[in-house]
Order: structure tokens, then sequence, then C-alpha cells
């Protein structure tokens, strides 16, 4: 039996709501389960206004138009990350500045974000990896002192805190993702978090396509105009139907991981007295979600052997991102980075299968194979 890297958690109530939203004629975006969807967020999470859209792309795009992000502006993050981190701001004409990442946690080192200033910085992106958080209080105050905007990649993040904070609301705005891939899915999915109050009504009017339909439709005004820039970014009510059956069951697919991250932790803490392998680390600050378990190993050569290993066991092992300072579109920007961290910890991670019916039983025979492998 192969054991799959990822395998979507279903509640059971999904194909419910979808029949509910069906049966109300209401198909399009912002219906009773898009509402139903971004008022739990916002009283969950505590953010003061969310926005419901096709993806943690989209959730970004929308921070880059509300930051207004002009060509030429610059915008720090770190090169290990998905390429819609830096493309939201890309699209606008920024420049991402990339950070190397701490080797500990894996996200941007906040020591070297103040060398990364000029007078053309707009915005600071920390993207929380794995779903443990970056140094946001350290983070912020860099951005208080410089005028500088925080937007907050929490793609990995839900129902993971920072100093007991949600991951996504600390910043001025924060992106969510509900892909396939996350802990809680629409298939397609993601979310804007407004957590600065000045940019509510601006945001709003950039998710309906740069008009005040919202406004229209709750009879404010007796017509929608074109007001701004913006775009189609609200999702159907499907997808939010969805959703939302995701989301009154987060407290218990998010334990499941959480139970199965540690289980990881305790079996494989033997792995290499020396730390020449070295595991995920997080500490009292962080409260993880269990979204991603990851080893990396002393070599690339050593990492790819062991994926190999596990693949002929049946087991799905995978890397993860390209830096993007790498990346063939930034080479034709003539832009050179050394980020020797990131370079490093890309060529030897490894993550693990992980989701929420992950059984101890299937967890024990992982583990069997790395430790026979590494004790080689």
């Amino acid at each position: 039996m192969k054991i799959p890297f990822n395998k979507p958690f279903l509640s059971g109530r999904e194909l419910k709501n979808i029949r509910s939203a069906y049966l109300r004629g209401e198909l399009a975006g912002d219906g009773y389960f898009t509402k139903k969807c971004q008022h739990w967020l916002e009283k969950n999470l505590g953010s003061k206004k969310a926005f419901l859209t096709h993806s943690c792309t989209s959730a970004l795009e929308m921070a880059a138009i509300l930051a207004d992000i002009k060509p030429g502006d610059e915008v720090i993050m770190p090169s290990f990350t998905f390429v819609s981190t830096a493309n939201a701001f890309v699209l606008r004409g920024g420049v991402p500045v990339f950070v190397d990442i701490r080797p500990d946690t894996l996200n941007i080192d906040e020591n070297l974000i103040e060398k990364a200033i000029t007078r053309k910085t707009k915005a600071i992106v920390p993207v929380h990896y794995a779903g443990v958080g970056c140094e946001m209080d350290i983070i912020l105050k860099i951005a208080r002192r410089h005028g500088l905007l925080v937007i907050e990649d929490a793609a990995h993040g839900l129902k993971a805190t920072y100093k007991g904070k949600e991951l996504g609301t600390m910043g001025d705005l924060g992106a969510l993702s509900f892909h396939e891939t996350k802990n809680i899915i629409s298939g397609e999915g993601g979310a804007l978090l407004v957590n600065n109050p000045k940019f509510i009504k601006r945001a709003e009017i950039v998710w309906q396509k740069g008009t005040d339909r919202s406004r229209f439709i709750r009879g404010e005004v007796d017509k929608y105009t074109w007001r701004d820039v913006g775009s189609s970014f609200l999702p159907g009510e499907l997808i939010a139907a969805f959703l939302w059956a995701q989301l009154l069951q987060s407290s218990k697919i998010t334990k499941k991981r959480e139970v199965a991250w540690k289980y990881y932790l305790e079996q494989l803490k033997s792995l290499n007295p020396q730390g020449l392998w070295n595991l995920p680390k997080t500490d009292k600050t962080r409260k993880p979600n269990g979204h991603i378990f990851y080893i990396l190993a002393p070599k690339k050569k050593l990492r790819n052997r062991l994926m190999n290993h596990l693949k002929l066991k049946k087991i799905s092992c995978l890397r993860h991102y390209e830096p993007l300072h790498r990346s063939e579109f930034q080479q034709k920007l003539k832009k050179r980075n050394q980020l020797p961290i990131t370079d490093s910890i890309a060529g030897r991670i490894l993550r693990l299968p992980m989701f929420a019916d992950l059984t101890q039983k299937l967890q024990k025979k992982i583990c069997n194979h790395i430790l026979k492998f590494t004790s080689e």
C-alpha cells in the first residue's frame, strides 16, 4: 500500500452545504456561506475584516493593490517561498528584495531585514513557513520605525499562533490559503485578513471588481459604479459552502495534525546523535498547526538518496521550494542575491507524509525506514 504525501480531510458535511447553496439558488459569490465563513474568520482569528478569495494568490494580489505598490517599489520577503508571494507584487511593478532565512524556523531572518531597507521599500512580507510563526514583534517594530506596511503570507498558518496571536492577524494585512494541500480546504480558495481598519473600505471595493457593489447590496446606495482598481477576487458560493463545513471542524483537524506532528518528532528525536540530521524547531512563543513535518539531511545527495529509498518503500515524500532568487525569471531581471542559508535548506529539506487521518501505524513504518537508512 502506498502512503500518500497528502490526503484531504473531508468532514462529511461538504456535500450537504453545497446542496443547501444549490437549493438557495445562490451560486455567485458574497452569499450566505461566504458571509458565514468571513464572520467565522473574523470572530475566531481576531481580524478586523475577512474577505474570501479564489486563492491565497488572489489575497496577496489584493494586498498589493491596497499597499498601493507602484513600479519600482521594493518589497522585502524571503526567497524560500511559493512564487505567488513575489508575483503578487511584481504584477504591480514591485521589486522583490529577497532576504535570507533562519536555519531553525526556516522563516525570514528578522535580523537581516533592516539592512535590506532602502528609500524605495514599501512593505515587508514575512512568510510563516510550515505554520511556524516569524518573529513578528521585531518585524513590526522595524516596520513602524521605517513607516512600512507588513503583509503576512500565512498560507500555511491557519490555527497556528505566535505569542498567542493567530498568524495572519498581526500585520496590516494577512493572506490565508484553503488549497487542497492545506489543513483546512475548499479545493482552491483563500482569504485576505484586513487587520488595519484604514484598509477595510477600500478592500471591499477592490474585492468587488473596483465597484461599490457591496454597498448597493446593503441598500446604502441606489446603484453601484466603478470606484477604484479591482478584480473579481471573490469565489462562488459552492466553494464557500465547502469551506464552511471545514471551518466548523477546524479544531478537530488541527488537533489531529498536531498529534501526528508531535509523534514524528518523538519517533525521530534519536535521528543521528551527532545532530547532522535536523528536525523542525519551535519554542514556547510559537504554536504550530502541524501543517508540514520535514527533516533536514546533512547534504543534498543524502537527502536525494533517502527520498528515493522511501519511494521504493512506497512512501511519498517531497522536497520543497526552489528558491526564487535562483529562478529563471529572477535571472532575467539580472538580480544577484547571496542567500546561503536558503540555498542550503532548499537542497537538504525533505517533507514527510502529513495529513489529518495519518495513523501512528503508518507513521511508525515511515520512521522505521528513515532510522534504518540513517543508521547504515
